[in-house]
């Protein structure tokens, strides 16, 4: 779209996903952000937001929502429609929105557009769209070759029938240009430099430079604060551009106002008027964030402090709503609360890339209490595509972690799709358990569903540790004995301390080994005793792997340069002592 628009001169140079302008965003395939761009086809200004599918980041879908007036909803037509298209699809027929389908990579050798089709209107059934919604255009597309139809069977040119439909079928801003100032603050940037920039869109009136408004808050009623307006953009292309003016409909960036929160409106003071804006989800999983204690902490990090942790942290909150950050009542731990492991192992990464150093525990949720006093959790909804012949397997695996089987169906390929009611805790830890007994062939989608009575206790892992006995470096004569044992992490040349955890038991037991173990030398030498010993490769875990292997007793060292899994109490009679009381 932005090349056919003619952001980009002809022949230039351009990656791929350029909105994905994150690196873990392009390294994952996934949007973390949502991003705004703007382009003109026919003389006609068109924005546009970019906004994540995947639950985690719901936070980001609910409160861009409030800028548009209509929406795309891209489906494979392969895999149809997915967990993340049912999750934002009813966030905007809630708003009553009005939707283009689009049916993307119809150029697959594998795909299936009209049964993607009968899919996406069964699930817009499902979620009570109108009869004007359901009567909704479908544009058939190859967004690799930049080309789409109105039906299968016309040639494809350009994108030309996309343009033409959006502006056909979107309605153009409504607003009073001459009314009162009113602008919805419905995203923060953060810089460096200019600190807060808020974007949001113009909803009545102008909006110029040096004008004086008034920040109001539909859910706080006593906000009510002067500010003026400094800097104003405009998104064109990939750019924001200063202007000096905005009218009705313009999506704008707004810097200058320093304790801008999103949710804020912006008024005129001779009209003062909050506008309605959605509360966001609140988070469902947590884990503390704690200053790294081990016998190696400060070597690798720039920032290992927990003022610096904390200040790190607190920022976030800048730009993340569905994050939240508290104190407790140790000054070197912070619980840090998201919507899922997903939103905060990305977190932990972006710290980690930017030189911090510090030590996450296991993930756990968040209950809470009903009017009287029952636990209540959160439940989930577990997508599960695999090859049939996993089937059983793994409606085993969950039905132990009390998972209920909700449906089962077959598709083209042979391929199975179940739905399960499960328990969010009970997903903690079991991706890796799942890719290994589906041979790295299943795809896991969780959405979240809603809190219900408390189903009992679930048994989070079944494998014990390999702890290293004392502090050192490996050495290939301790490992070679400690890999009977069970599966190593660590290679020769590592440095252990005592109480890290340096493998898997396939045992339910933790075991203490001593890798940094030396042969003693002696004069006599037996044939075939002293050829090359040989170690099997470690398994060296992703940081999503280790926060799925980490027990409730112990914790995740995290460096710009390692991962390392460690007991909380890392002296062993002090261990065993906890475990007694």
């Amino acid at each position: 779209m932005l090349r056919q628009s003619g952001v980009f001169r002809a022949g230039q140079e351009v990656r791929e996903r350029v909105m994905d302008s994150n690196d873990l965003e392009r390294e994952r395939g996934i949007t973390i952000l949502s991003k705004n761009t703007a382009i003109d086809y026919n003389g006609v200004k068109i924005n546009i937001i970019d906004t994540p599918g995947h639950a985690d980041f719901g936070g980001e879908v609910e409160r861009v929502l409030k800028m548009v007036n209509g929406v795309i909803l891209l489906v494979d037509a392969f895999e149809g429609t997915m967990p993340q298209t049912k999750f934002v699809l009813k966030k905007a027929l809630d708003l009553d929105l009005p939707v283009i389908v689009c049916i993307n990579k119809i150029d697959r050798p594998d795909a299936r557009p009209e049964e993607v089709v009968d899919e996406t209107l069964e699930l817009m059934m499902d979620l009570d769209a109108s009869d004007a919604q359901l009567d909704c255009p479908f544009i058939y597309a190859s967004a690799k070759q930049g080309t789409c139809v109105k039906d299968l069977g016309d040639d494809a040119v350009d994108l030309k029938p996309l343009f033409d439909t959006i502006l056909d079928y979107i309605p153009a801003p409504e607003g009073d240009p001459e009314a009162s100032t009113q602008v919805l603050i419905s995203t923060i940037d953060y810089n460096e430099y200019v600190g807060r920039i808020g974007v949001g869109k113009v909803d009545n009136g102008v909006i110029r430079v040096g004008q004086e408004i008034v920040r109001v808050n539909f859910h706080d009623p006593s906000l009510m604060q002067k500010e003026r307006i400094t800097k104003l953009y405009e998104f064109n292309g990939l750019e924001r551009r200063d202007v000096r003016e905005a009218g009705i409909g313009s999506i704008v960036a707004i810097s200058g106002i320093p304790d801008l929160m999103i949710g804020d409106t912006l008024c005129a003071p001779e009209g003062i008027d909050a506008i309605p804006f959605q509360k966001i989800t609140e988070p469902t999983i947590s884990m503390n964030f704690i200053v790294n204690d081990s016998p190696l902490a400060g070597q690798e990090g720039t920032y290992c402090t927990s003022r610096q942790i904390r200040d790190r942290l607190f920022r976030e909150l800048n730009t993340d709503v569905s994050l939240r950050v508290e104190d407790t009542d140790n000054t070197d731990t912070f619980k840090v609360s998201g919507r899922g492991e997903l939103h905060l192992s990305v977190l932990i990464e972006t710290m980690r890339r930017e030189g911090y150093e510090f030590a996450v525990s296991k993930p756990e949720v968040i209950f809470r209490k009903d009017e009287r006093g029952k636990k209540l959790e959160p439940m989930e909804i577990a997508y599960v595509d695999i090859p049939e012949e996993f089937a059983g397997t793994v409606i085993g695996q969950l039905s132990e972690r009390k998972g209920e089987l909700q449906g089962m169906t077959t598709l083209a390929n042979g391929t199975s799709r179940l739905e399960f009611s499960i328990p969010a805790r009970a997903l903690i830890g079991y991706h890796g358990t799942f890719l290994t007994s589906t041979k790295g062939t299943g795809v896991l989608n969780t959405v979240f569903d809603e809190y219900a009575p408390y189903k009992g206790e679930i048994a989070y892992r079944k494998q014990g540790s390999l702890i290293a006995f004392e502090d050192g470096e490996a050495v290939t004569y301790g490992l070679f004995a400690a890999q009977e044992r069970g599966s190593l992490f660590i290679s020769p040349g590592q440095r252990v301390y005592a109480g890290m955890v340096v493998g898997e038991n396939p045992k339910n037991e933790d075991i203490e080994v001593n890798v940094c173990k030396m042969k003693h030398l002696t004069n006599t030498r037996a044939s075939g005793s002293d050829d090359a010993l040989k170690l099997v490769p470690p398994r060296i875990l992703s940081l999503e792997q280790a926060l799925d292997f980490i027990d409730t007793d112990e914790l995740l060292e995290i460096t710009p340069k390692n991962l390392r899994i460690r007991k909380k109490i890392l002296d062993s009679r002090m261990r065993r002592r906890a475990a007694h009381n």
